[in-house]
């Protein structure tokens, strides 16, 4: 019998009916749903959903946090043959219209009274949506609206409905095929509307059992489910690899408690982007600051002992008896005390993904014994092309390809990906499948990279962003500015940044400090500052900057094929990037052309060879209202170093 996500689901609830499927974190105490539980709520919300009117290949958007009953929604409507759209429940209800009015959506399961709120703001432009259900009652007892109603009284309504129909969940399942739509997932829109991505069960299960099979998972593993259920790398381990292997999704009480709900779980299975990892070592950073000089002392000291053979004893490598002794100690009485502090002292594979991370930062979660990896894949290749094997773990690759992956490299560098876990394509959007699907069933990633000779992938930036210097000393230098741009968030200090060039002299940019790494780095020198704007422009910082900048200059000096990338000039920005005003995307990913356009005015200022430029920017506020921030920048030169090409 071919595998689909209610199917599956059904399996685990026949075989381990008391074993937990899902545990949610509710006023400080963890509540467990049980296989079985899961099952017959589910079996409900379908029931519910089927009298509501829902029929084969109807949407249902899902907004919310990561919620035990939204899971059941989205398994509700697979059910019925419907297809399941989460949602970021952190965009403003103006990004919701193309979605819902694309797929022509008529339903919604929301979590709470925010997001009821915004489906109520769209409904004017949105006028298939007729149906929404919401999970948390919480200040919603006095709405009227037409069609709003609890998911409670859905859940109601489909168990009276079941009553008199036994038989009809596993009926409506064996309807379900492996090749129907599972799910769409809408890309986050970096340079234009979002596309809304179809998957059907097939080839996220393919994708799914393909990736657990590499890493042994088991349905005894720990997951805590605390990124966007919307982003299909969380989906995928908290969703389609939770229904392929039946371990157990944990969902934290709040975004402000992620950290205390991992140290409650202990996860095994972990994931979290580069930012996350950065944060936790921040964290670590500030308060070793904080701490004693013996404790200094013993840190910076078995710190040294763990870059120095904690990789080689994770990867199974030979070392010296006195080396393995001096670590022993070391477990002891820093990694193991460091690790169980983060939350990750159970964890048996943790990956990142979606940005380059830093090879410091890499190098020091593997030095302390977690088995950090990378993968690299995309929304339309179901997440998993490339994957690291436990014992090849590096930090300027993205792995092997996965079983069942076939890649090829063109002779402009792009990366093309054969699998079962491909897209069947964009939804409504033909022109734009068309471009990344070829007749012969390649997928276009869009990538620029290259196999190096153990076979490994590594990432350079997107294709279409690889552009040339023109004019000055590097003119026809190959310029890759997301490769920059992750050089220089490698720093703690860097939060984001935005690299220019393609086409110019020379390479400019634009930088965000972390304000909370760069605050306390500012507070130990009793340097006073009144909030973001007046820190970043503080002649101090702009200098910590610009030794950040000129590392990496350094850096890209080694660099063949970039030693015209580095940056000759840069600037500290008034405001950090955000998603609300445009500049990032729901993921975080910088919208570098729109960012151009937004601050022109210092792009030209940069290339003008100005000291300083005066800006006014409109921003969002998180309650809604809209302001101006202004500030007079400066604009910095830094050292440019000989390429080592040049001097040899």
């Amino acid at each position: 019998m071919q595998a689909t996500f209610p199917r599956l689901m059904l399996d685990h609830a026949r075989r381990r009916p008391e074993a937990p499927a899902l545990r949610e974190k509710h006023l400080g105490i963890w509540q467990t749903t049980s296989w079985r539980a899961l099952a017959t709520l589910v079996g409900e919300i379908a029931a519910g959903l089927a009298e509501a009117g829902m029929r084969r290949d109807d949407h249902l958007i899902v907004v919310g946090e990561n919620r035990p009953r939204l899971y059941a929604a989205m398994l509700a409507a697979q059910v019925l043959g419907a297809v399941p759209i989460p949602l970021y429940q952190d965009a403003v209800a103006d990004e919701f219209v193309f979605p819902i009015t694309n797929a022509e959506v008529g339903f919604a399961i929301v979590e709470d009274q925010e997001q009821v709120d915004k489906m109520i703001e769209v409904r004017g432009r949105c006028t298939h949506l007729g149906r929404v259900w919401y999970d948390d009652p919480r200040g919603l007892r006095h709405y009227a609206e037409p069609g709003l109603a609890p998911l409670d009284a859905l859940v109601e309504s489909g168990r009276a409905w079941l009553a008199s129909r036994p038989g009809w969940l596993e009926d409506a399942v064996a309807e379900v095929g492996a090749d129907d739509v599972a799910a769409i997932f809408f890309t986050s829109g970096t340079t234009g509307n979002p596309k809304g991505v179809v998957h059907t069960h097939r080839s996220l299960i393919a994708s799914a059992r393909a990736a657990a099979d590499f890493d042994r998972l088991t349905d005894a593993e720990e997951v805590l489910a605390y990124l966007p259920p919307a982003w299909i790398g969380q989906n995928t381990f908290s969703y389609a690899q939770w229904l392929a292997c039946g371990y157990v999704v944990n969902c934290p009480e709040s975004a402000s408690t992620v950290n205390i709900d991992l140290n409650d779980i202990g996860p095994t299975y972990y994931f979290a982007p580069p930012r996350v990892f950065e944060g936790l070592l921040t964290t670590v950073t500030i308060r070793m600051e904080d701490a004693s000089a013996p404790k200094k002392w013993l840190f910076r000291h078995f710190m040294a002992v763990a870059r120095r053979v904690g990789p080689a004893l994770l990867d199974g490598r030979r070392v010296g008896l006195a080396d393995r002794l001096h670590h022993a100690l070391g477990q002891l009485l820093i990694y193991g005390p460091l690790r169980n502090t983060l939350g990750l002292s159970r964890v048996r594979v943790a990956y990142t993904a979606g940005e380059a991370i830093g090879p410091d930062l890499f190098t020091f979660y593997r030095s302390i014994g977690i088995n950090l990896k990378q993968l690299y894949g995309s929304t339309e290749t179901a997440v998993f092309v490339c994957v690291q094997p436990d014992d090849e773990a590096r930090a300027d690759t993205v792995g092997l390809p996965l079983k069942g992956v076939e890649l090829r490299i063109d002779d402009r560098g792009e990366i093309f990906v054969k699998s079962h876990g491909l897209l069947r394509e964009y939804y409504r959007n033909p022109e734009a499948t068309a471009e990344v699907l070829t007749a012969d069933g390649w997928f276009r990633t869009g990538d620029a990279g290259f196999l190096d000779a153990g076979g490994h992938l590594k990432i350079i930036d997107r294709a279409k962003d690889v552009g040339r210097l023109a004019g000055g000393p590097d003119d026809g230098a190959m310029f890759a500015p997301k490769y920059v741009e992750n050089k220089l968030k490698f720093f703690p200090y860097v939060k984001e940044a935005v690299a220019y060039g393609d086409r110019r002299a020379s390479v400019c940019a634009m930088v965000n400090i972390d304000f909370e790494a760069v605050g306390n780095w500012a507070e130990k020198r009793n340097l006073a500052y009144a909030g973001y704007a007046d820190l970043a422009q503080k002649p101090e910082v702009i200098e910590l900057v610009r030794d950040c900048v000129e590392k990496v200059n350094a850096d890209l000096a080694r660099d063949d094929k970039l030693a015209g990338s580095q940056i000759s000039r840069f600037l500290v920005l008034h405001k950090e990037l955000d998603a609300d005003d445009g500049e990032l995307t729901r993921t975080r990913k910088v919208r570098r052309g729109f960012i151009a356009e937004r601050y022109q005015v210092l792009v030209d200022a940069l290339y003008a060879g100005l000291d300083h430029q005066y800006v006014e920017t409109p921003v969002k506020f998180e309650d809604g209202r809209s302001g101006m921030v202004a500030a007079d920048l400066k604009i910095v030169d830094t050292k440019i170093f000989p390429a080592l090409r040049k001097a040899a």
